[in-house]
């Protein structure tokens, strides 16, 4: 028997469970919260600390007392804002360091370069924050997206650049992900504040990305490119698990973008969007689903052989999430199948019922892989993300109900 996973009451309440394995023992009172945690929840490094982990935690805690109403959430979001600030932002020169050393409420920084991805996340940290009602949350996204607009914005493109110095000297490698989570970024900064340049920039990426650049290629979203956007076929060849930039094909980008099209034509409705949203979904469905073990592979190549079979956390919770909203926008049963599918496979194989959370990454046949639970970045932002996404997507009464793909889905474990 699995939980009622089409229900907004378990989603509310699994989004929550997953935030009480980063309780009180993940905040550091000299400023912010801990970023590296074992299977266990002890952490394993307590000075390293990275801008994506920094600006994710904001997140969860903002959506997390937007679930919960609990101002301890908001407190510890307003904490998490403020150590973003403190340790992260170079004052002088303008932008965020990508990694910094936490020792007696000083940060040391270590890794100065400036990355739109990292970028982008203090723009959703700062959006997030603002609607959830921390001081400062407003100001944070408002100068985030001024930094962006300035440095990476390449009008000719209609893209964002990807990485640059300290003294903001861009560099050759352009890539869709910083594009896509600055799109996330933007529609929860029209949500946060009304204003409509968030949202249009948000629909100029997305067509970028998803149509204008995939479409000369069968449609299949690229995830690295050269400063003049023509596609790297080698970039990362040899790295195909790279944490942020992977060779291949990346399934869960397909879906994620299938997600955020579906978001974003609830704001600026197009007739593109979910016709765009279902080819990307049913081809990381077909590319990338496990029949044999379930879940979704995390890599494929350009010749559709997979090159990575491992199975990542954040791939299923966006192909989950993308699964749902697509249920809920089309009404077609084929994406609650998924849905279900996707959740008791993760219900059996992911969620950590003894020790908390989600684990990070299992192999082909569903072992795990390592004890580090919560390295740099992960602090479960996709798993509680997609609970979120999915009851907020619920709220008008939609039912995500299959019994019969529930009852289904347990063939895959």
């Amino acid at each position: 028997m699995h939980p009622p996973f089409g229900d907004r009451a378990f989603l509310r309440e699994h989004a929550l469970w997953v935030m009480r394995f980063y309780g009180e023992q993940a905040v550091d009172p000299s400023g912010g919260l801990y970023h590296y945690f074992l299977d266990d929840g002890r952490v394993y490094d307590r000075e390293q600390r990275h801008l994506v982990s920094a600006t994710r935690f904001v997140v969860t805690h903002a959506l997390a007392f937007e679930l919960s109403g609990l101002p301890v959430y908001r407190e510890r979001c307003g904490h998490a804002l403020r150590f973003l600030e403190q340790a992260f932002e170079d004052r002088a020169a303008g932008g965020y360091h990508w990694t910094v050393r936490w020792r007696d409420g000083k940060a040391e920084p270590q890794d100065r370069t400036r990355h739109m991805y990292g970028l982008a996340f203090v723009m959703l940290a700062g959006a997030r924050a603002a609607q959830a009602g921390v001081e400062g949350g407003r100001a944070v996204l408002q100068k985030a997206f001024a930094l962006a607009e300035r440095h990476f914005w390449e009008p000719q493109a209609g893209l964002y650049a990807d990485e640059a110095t300290a003294d903001w000297q861009l560099g050759p490698y352009r890539g869709q992900n910083a594009n896509m989570h600055a799109c996330e970024a933007l529609i929860a900064a029209f949500e946060a504040t009304g204003e409509r340049r968030y949202i249009e920039r948000a629909e100029t990426l997305a067509h970028g990305i998803t149509v204008r650049l995939a479409e000369p290629h069968g449609g299949d979203v690229w995830e690295h490119y050269r400063s003049d956007w023509s596609r790297d076929w080698d970039y990362n060849r040899h790295d195909r698990s790279n944490i942020f930039r992977p060779w291949g094909y990346q399934p869960g980008h397909f879906t994620e973008w299938a997600k955020l099209l579906c978001q974003l034509d609830e704001h600026l409705p197009q007739p593109w969007h979910l016709p765009r949203a279902e080819q990307l979904f049913d081809r990381a469905w077909a590319a990338a689903w496990d029949a044999q073990h379930g879940g979704m592979h995390y890599g494929f190549a350009p010749d559709g052989r997979i090159c990575d079979a491992a199975k990542y956390h954040w791939v299923q919770a966006e192909t989950m999430a993308a699964a749902g909203l697509l249920a809920v926008r089309t009404g077609q049963a084929r994406f609650r199948h998924a849905y279900h599918c996707l959740w008791a496979y993760c219900w059996q194989h992911f969620v950590d019922h003894q020790q908390g959370a989600w684990f990070r990454i299992l192999t082909a046949d569903n072992f795990n892989l390592t004890r580090e639970k919560s390295p740099a970045g992960k602090v479960d932002y996709h798993d509680i993300g997609a609970c979120f996404d999915v009851w907020r997507a619920l709220n008008g009464g939609a039912s995500l109900a299959d019994a019969d793909a529930s009852r289904a889905a347990g063939q895959h474990g």
